[in-house]
């Protein structure tokens, strides 16, 4: 049949991507449909990749203190080049590996069949025996908030602007919010951060969470917690936020960072009865799978994690489980957690509330990186690495880092913890030799100091 296909992927993010690779290195026959005609999703030309390559060179800019070239602007040329390295790459996977792309907006007319109105202004019809739906997820728009307005943004028109604002107001304090709160004041952009909640990032710990808001402090960040917008006000020259709390600031800009919402709207889901949620998120079984079997759904569109690394290894689960009808993997237990605020933020499994809360015994090791040899030798001596483990066993239940290159470090704390047996305990680190000087060594030194915590808590009793 013409346009006939095993699996038709929808949406090109990491999640479709996973999962078009895995089905078409095992055979079948693949397409990848999406909108945009540039594969890679929002990971790629929205959201990771370009907040993170806007970071990095603001942070070099404010670390070399060339601030003749910090501006705004400039830093979108360098995340630019990036975007479009990434995009390359990413379109060589599907020529490859011989993935016809189909550039196009995707409806389902049936459960095997889909309605495409191509990019060239053309219509078209394909069918497949399974579709996976990996369309990832949009910033969020209230109705009373109008977002054609030039001064009013969000994550996505941000990289549109053609201007270098000297102040900007920021309403929602998520990983979003606090990473380009601290890309814009690398800039010494005047920045006010408004968190709708009264702590920034609860998900972390909470001794983490005090580190965040000091160093965004001491940046300059304006922080303002447990506030809510009452009404926004746009014209010519900036941005009026009317707060519930009577407050009133004034900016050039607005960057809305409140909220996502899921891709699913408009694709003739409700038709065939799958549901989605508040959030526009398509509800899945353990399978990755809609109430229709051969109907699969991966990635931001399903919701939690939201990450992109967890969304590539949900596509890749849920096309194993096209190609063999079950899949042995699924996500892991612990998924790290990466901020690329200035300084950067990782972590893995419990903080010490969730600890607390469970009654579980733990006791604390920490490293701080002004005392480490290789952070006094390149300069990046704020941060720490803390390690939660049992009192007793002295199995690791969590590990969290802030400071330059967290998000790097936190993936041996992660590689211990997945061990089996004595593997995964404080003591791997303690007997493990280490590179001298490295930042890994934090992990040694955070290690001896929790064991000492320990012994002397057993010497008193």
């Amino acid at each position: 049949m013409k346009n006939h296909y095993d699996v038709i992927v929808i949406g090109s993010g990491p999640g479709g991507e996973g999962a078009a690779m895995k089905c078409t290195k095992e055979g079948l026959h693949v397409a990848m449909c999406d909108y945009f005609s540039m594969v890679g999703g929002s990971c790629t030309h929205t959201s990771t990749i370009p907040s993170k390559a806007l970071r990095h060179a603001s942070q070099i800019l404010y670390e070399s203190n060339r601030l003749d070239e910090s501006n705004f602007q400039s830093l979108l040329k360098k995340a630019e080049m990036v975007i479009q390295e990434q995009f390359n790459l990413r379109k060589s996977f599907y020529e490859r590996n011989k993935v016809d792309i189909i550039d196009g907006r995707a409806k389902f007319i049936d459960e095997h069949t889909i309605f495409v109105k191509l990019t060239n202004g053309a219509e078209e019809t394909y069918s497949a025996d399974y579709f996976l739906i990996a369309t990832g997820s949009r910033p969020y728009h209230p109705d009373d908030v109008d977002f054609n307005h030039p001064r009013i943004l969000d994550s996505d028109t941000i990289l549109n602007l053609k201007d270098n604002p000297s102040t900007i107001t920021i309403y929602g304090a998520g990983v979003i919010g606090c990473e380009y709160a601290s890309i814009f004041r690398g800039l010494h952009v005047k920045v006010n951060l408004i968190n709708t909640r009264d702590k920034l990032l609860a998900f972390l710990d909470d001794e983490i969470i005090d580190a965040v808001a000091y160093h965004l402090r001491e940046n300059g960040v304006i922080l303002r917690h447990s506030e809510e917008y009452k009404k926004v006000a746009a014209d010519d020259n900036g941005v009026t936020v009317y707060l519930k709390s009577n407050k009133e600031i004034r900016t050039d800009y607005l960057l809305w960072a409140q909220g996502r919402t899921g891709n699913s709207d408009d694709m003739g889901l409700d038709k065939l009865g799958i549901k989605t949620n508040a959030q526009g998120s398509i509800v899945v079984n353990e399978n990755n799978q809609t109430p229709i079997p051969h109907i699969y759904a991966a990635g931001d569109i399903i919701g939690f994690p939201n990450l992109a690394s967890a969304s590539y290894d949900q596509g890749r689960f849920a096309a194993t489980h096209i190609v063999f009808g079950k899949c042995d993997h699924q996500l892991v237990e612990f998924i790290p957690t990466g901020i690329y605020t200035i300084p950067e933020i990782s972590s893995v499994g419990y903080t010490e509330e969730q600890l607390t809360k469970e009654k579980i015994p733990y006791e604390v090791g920490h490293s701080f990186f002004k005392h480490l040899a290789r952070a006094q030798i390149t300069g990046r001596t704020t941060g720490m690495l803390k390690i939660l483990f049992h009192r007793e066993t002295l199995k690791i239940l969590g590990v969290h880092c802030f400071g330059h290159g967290a998000a790097e470090i936190i993936h041996i704390g992660q590689a211990i913890m997945s061990q089996k047996g004595d593997g995964n305990t404080l003591m791997f680190f303690i007997n493990t030799t280490f590179n001298y000087p490295t930042m890994a060594e934090a992990y040694r030194v955070a290690a001896l100091n929790g064991i000492n915590r320990v012994n002397q808590l057993k010497k008193n009793l």
